[in-house]
């Protein structure tokens, strides 16, 4: 690579610099060579006058020389201003070469203006001053012949002709020797020219040779830079990569002990992440990663270390004496900027972040340990609704164990009935009739004893068991309403509970489809039970929500009120029915508050034509109050508790309803 660079130099590049230097150094030399040019003129001048006084034409000869002296140094002036030898070299040349030329015309006209020129006497002098004037312009202008020649040989051709002219005896013998020195000055002046051009050649490779190692020099460096940057930068959203994490914990932690001082590790991902990167396409999973971490940089500042440790998960490394509390407030900043929606393709999309974070040395002695409580914290974050951060404690080690376990055992519980399903009514509240059933999930484990719901429910996703759960499930409550109809219950319907966690794993609804048609239920008793952030996550849920419409099953909004439903969704989805959180119900024959909510909830049944059914009723205060305001029906411990299907009938036949005060 370097061969080629300086080759480049060898054809009109390389002559263009040869020339650039000649007009150069025979500028630099001009001031000189014309300042003894006038000196050397004045001395002809004087020696002519020896025998002869000061003539006219002596006189006018010097003033002609000292013209072309002012000549040339006027040319010399105007070539350097305009950088003539940069330039134009070659034009630069030509103009020296021809003041060089016109200046030895006048030197070769010296002889024949002085009136009895004595050549080989009294005016031999003056061939002396003539020719060393012509020997030294060659010596000095060795870097570019053709103009020493040019003053050199008008000057010798003066000196041979007169001698030849001369009728004193060794006119013609002195001729030739002149004749000589001027051949041993043209091959001097050529031999002299060879040796610089070859000079500056040489010197304007090494130049090119030394730009060429620069330049190279140059790209190493900047791959150098490109490789680090690679090997230490996330390519997509220029923040540190798990590599430098890595590096960056294991010493962040070695200068807190340094130091006694803390250091938290903050690890969050973005919510239904790959939701929103399966419907609009990686490109826009990309923007919206892109975004997420302008805005973590934001919320972090010059405080924090960032690096996105792979997909949509991220991390932050804080240092101080007060790392920790820091690390709190960055965790519910972090959250404020999440929850603001991203524009994707022109639409808004709501994502959310969730947030874990674990301080060293409080929570864990070694970088590893503190990556795992970190992440720990984060898996109890979003078991826990999404949307929060959550700092680790040393009973989550404890959960993760309980949670690994019973992952490790569900497929089993699944496969061999260990978890069943049971079912509480729900009652409609004016006649005491029983409408319909939840169907609850119930396992006991042989050692962990009895495992919550929502346990099993987040075991099901990790262990990638959720459909099979559902299933389940769903086969439960299908062979409960093959049995209503000889209950005397032909129209009560049966609820099943979806996660909108679901929807992002598998089709709920061609699950469902495929478990009601083998069991020939009709869809209109199948009520699917989804929580408000499934209705809000269109993009999730949006296409299986209207497949669970087309196929006729019921559908219901759980725990309303509890979030942000927009009744525009849930008039275009087309919901059922309506129950309402249990902290409307809780104390509400003393609470006028709830009352108010519960009884315009009432009437926004009404007027959108869906079923409100309150949830955890337990008193019979609470039911009275529900019916006074106008609710038609409602569940809970008062009203009838969870039970297995074969406790159904006989509850059925020794239930008794308190009557409202």
């Amino acid at each position: 690579m370097l061969q080629d660079s300086t080759s480049q130099m060898n054809a009109p590049r390389l002559e263009l610099a040869v020339r650039r230097a000649q007009a150069a150094a025979t500028l630099e030399r001009l001031p000189t060579t014309l300042t003894v040019n006038a000196a050397v003129s004045f001395s002809a001048l004087l020696m002519s006058s020896i025998n002869r006084g000061i003539t006219t034409f002596a006189v006018i000869w010097f003033g002609a020389t000292l013209a072309t002296i002012v000549g040339r140094f006027a040319v010399g002036t105007m070539v350097k201003r305009r950088r003539m030898d940069k330039l134009r070299p070659n034009l630069c040349l030509r103009l020296m070469t021809g003041g060089a030329f016109v200046s030895g015309i006048a030197w070769g006209a010296l002889p024949f203006v002085l009136s009895d020129f004595d050549a080989l006497g009294v005016d031999g002098g003056i061939y002396i001053l003539m020719c060393g004037m012509a020997t030294g312009a060659v010596l000095l202008g060795t870097g570019h012949a053709v103009t020493a020649l040019a003053f050199a040989f008008p000057v010798h051709i003066a000196v041979v002709t007169t001698l030849l002219m001369s009728k004193a005896a060794g006119g013609q013998l002195l001729a030739l020797n002149v004749l000589a020195l001027t051949l041993v000055l043209y091959k001097s002046s050529m031999k002299g020219q060879a040796i610089v051009i070859g000079n500056i050649e040489a010197q304007v490779k090494a130049t090119a040779l030394a730009q060429s190692l620069s330049r190279a020099n140059a790209s190493i460096l900047s791959a150098n830079e490109s490789l680090e940057v690679l090997a230490n930068r996330d390519p997509l959203t220029s923040v540190a990569n798990r590599a430098a994490f890595n590096v960056s914990l294991e010493r962040g932690i070695e200068n807190a002990r340094a130091h006694d001082e803390q250091l938290a590790l903050l690890i969050l991902d973005l919510d239904r992440f790959k939701t929103i990167n399966d419907t609009f396409g990686h490109s826009a999973g990309d923007e919206l990663l892109l975004e997420a971490s302008h805005r973590l940089r934001e919320a972090v500042g010059e405080r924090g270390f960032i690096a996105r440790l792979g997909g949509d998960e991220f991390a932050v490394v804080i240092g101080g004496a007060t790392a920790a509390a820091e690390a709190r407030q960055l965790a519910a900043r972090i959250l404020d900027r999440g929850r603001e929606p991203f524009v994707i393709r022109g639409r808004p999309v709501v994502s959310g972040v969730s947030v874990g974070f674990a301080t060293w040395p409080e929570h864990a002695e070694s970088a590893a340990d503190l990556f795992v409580s970190a992440d720990m914290a984060l898996y109890r974050a979003k078991d826990e609704g999404r949307g929060q951060w959550r700092e680790f404690d040393p009973s989550l080690k404890a959960r993760a164990d309980r949670q690994r376990r019973i992952e490790q055992d569900l497929a089993g519980a699944i496969a061999s009935g260990a978890l069943t399903v049971f079912f509480q009514p729900q009652v409609e509240l004016a006649q005491n009739g029983v409408i319909g059933f939840e169907t609850l999930v119930r396992w006991t484990h042989a050692s962990l004893g009895a495992i919550a719901p929502p346990e099993i429910v987040a075991a099901a996703h990790t262990a990638n068991l959720s459909e099979a759960l559902t299933a389940s499930i769903a086969t439960g409550a299908c062979r409960l309403l093959t049995t209503l109809p000889s209950l005397g219950l032909p129209e009560a319907t049966v609820s099943v509970n979806v996660s909108p966690r679901e929807f992002e794993l598998y089709s709920v609804a061609e699950t469902l489809d495929r478990i009601t048609h083998a069991h020939g239920i009709d869809p209109a008793l199948f009520e699917i039970e989804i929580t408000e952030e499934a209705i809000l996550d269109t993009l999730v849920a949006g296409e299986q929500l209207k497949h669970i419409e087309r196929s006729g099953y019921k559908l219901a909004v759980d725990d309303f009120g509890a979030g942000h439903s927009s009744l525009a969704y849930l008039v275009t989805l087309k919901v059922d029915r309506l129950k309402l959180d249990r902290r409307f119900v809780a104390g509400i024959e003393t609470s006028f508050q709830n009352q108010e909510i519960v009884g315009a909830m009432a009437g926004l049944g009404k007027a959108l034509a869906m079923d409100i059914i309150a949830e955890g009723v337990e008193t019979a205060e609470e039911a009275a109050t529900l019916r006074g305001l106008g609710c038609p029906a409602a569940q809970g411990y008062f009203l009838g508790r969870p039970m297995p299907v074969d406790a159904i009938a006989g509850w059925l036949l020794t239930r008794v309803l308190t009557p409202a005060a």
